[in-house]
């Protein structure tokens, strides 16, 4: 791969893993190739994740997995607990690999990136057919790659690298006659364009604004007039001027989250108090442990929970309470007080809970950590604390020390009936290999 030169325009390549969750499961079980598949979320409640075999038969994103029981026995539908250790481990994996393939590199989610191939001296969309046959070849990860002079135009590539099987997985704005590139653009609902949701969907749609290609040439005035200057960049975007730089996570560093959210669906419903308590507890440890691995602090913490709302039969009853940390911390234990102080706010007896969770909010840098001259801080010596506790949780698993609080084997935690092994993280689950005989 030759040098970019520092003068090209960028050229970016959006690179997805096709139906992620679902591959990853595939890649250690072959024989789940060409089958309805879906992977559930926490406590085996809703489908994220489905096969194009999955998809076919209606299931739709977010469903209810009762409502698709039923297609087990009709179509033989399979499914699996949801395995984030393994699906985090692959994504490493790829990201690393797809890294190799160009001197920039954003990784946008879990299993998708952005790379600027500017200055490579290769034909893009041979370049891209490398990257996913290397992709596949090396990690067992099915790819589509769209290609563009800015990222909007590259997701927008990469839908229609996935969707129409003619362009072989990778297609490229550049390669495309004007014409044709506005044919194509004509095809896609307005709706599919990075950064417009449902509601802004409805909002353009009533202006006649319903395709990609309507949103090209819309009047830039008006639009920024009535949606502000994002939706003006889009279309900026759109016409091949980019706007989007690159973010280099291995230069600029990776962004702190504004807020960290720790929230489960029970194992079976929770009546009491005590046993409410502990997960929460245990909810604050796992955000306080993120807090800490950004090496931030907060200075709000705010307390959920709910019953299930599914259930037509039960009373149903939801609430939250925002409580200040007095001094902003990263300590698991203060905010673990507050936490527990919200919890008692809330709860009402006589109501079965099926999910509570926390928030960390006022998310800044620990380094701007103001102590209180009224009072002593009895966590003074807390950064030595957290950091052996982070290092014998990362060391020897999680959970191994914790809050007595959180209680040692709880009987709330996540239900996952059918979780696939930690085939590339654990020795003992390790993939078994048989030779042909």
């Amino acid at each position: 791969m030759s040098p970019p030169s520092s003068s090209a325009p960028p050229i970016f390549a959006l690179i997805d893993a096709n139906n992620f969750y679902v591959s990853c499961e595939r890649v250690f079980n072959p024989q789940l190739e060409k089958k309805p598949v879906v992977v559930l979320s926490n406590n085996d409640g809703c489908i994220v994740a489905r096969s194009q075999e999955a998809k076919d038969l209606g299931i739709r994103m977010g469903e209810p997995f009762f409502r698709a029981k039923h297609l087990i026995q009709s179509h033989g539908l399979i499914w699996f607990s949801s395995n984030y250790t393994l699906y985090g481990d692959m994504s490493a994996r790829m990201m690393a690999l797809l890294g190799s393939f160009a001197p920039q590199q954003e990784i946008y989610s879990i299993d998708e990136c952005f790379l600027d191939l500017a200055g490579i001296q290769q034909d893009a969309v041979s370049y891209g057919q490398t990257i996913r046959r290397r992709t596949r070849r090396y990690l067992g990860l099915p790819t589509s790659v769209g290609i563009g002079k800015t990222k909007t135009l590259a997701k927008l590539a990469n839908y229609l690298a996935k969707k129409r099987p003619q362009y072989g997985g990778v297609f490229d704005w550049q390669a495309c006659e004007p014409l044709i590139e506005d044919y194509l653009m004509a095809q896609i609902d307005v709706g599919e364009i990075w950064g417009v949701g449902r509601r802004l969907r409805m909002q353009l749609r009533v202006m006649a604004i319903t395709t990609c290609r309507d949103l090209k040439y819309a009047p830039t005035s008006l639009i920024r007039q009535r949606f502000g200057v994002v939706l003006e960049r889009t279309i900026a975007e759109l016409n091949g001027l980019a706007c989007l730089a690159l973010e280099d996570a291995q230069t600029s560093g990776e962004k702190r989250k504004q807020q960290i959210i720790s929230s489960k669906s029970f194992g079976r419903p929770i009546t009491a108090l005590a046993d409410l308590s502990a997960a929460v507890l245990s909810y604050t440890a796992r955000a306080a442990e993120k807090l800490r691995q950004q090496d931030s602090i907060c200075s709000h913490v705010v307390v959920f929970i709910q019953t299930n709302s599914f259930s037509t039969h039960q009373k149903q009853y939801a609430n939250s309470i925002t409580l200040p940390v007095i001094v902003a911390s990263n300590d698991t234990r203060r905010l673990s007080a507050v936490a527990i102080m919200g919890i008692e706010k809330i709860y009402r007896a006589g109501y079965s809970y099926k999910k509570a969770g926390v928030i960390l909010l006022g998310l800044h840098p620990a380094a701007q950590q103001q102590g209180n001259l009224l009072m002593a801080d009895p966590y003074a010596r807390t950064s030595k604390v957290m950091h052996i506790m982070d290092h014998l949780n990362q060391k020897y698993g999680a959970n191994t020390l914790s809050l007595a609080g959180a209680g040692l084997q709880p009987h709330w935690r996540t239900q996952a009936a059918q979780r696939t092994p930690n085939y590339t993280t654990a020795w003992d689950e390790i993939a078994p290999a048989y030779a042909n005989r």
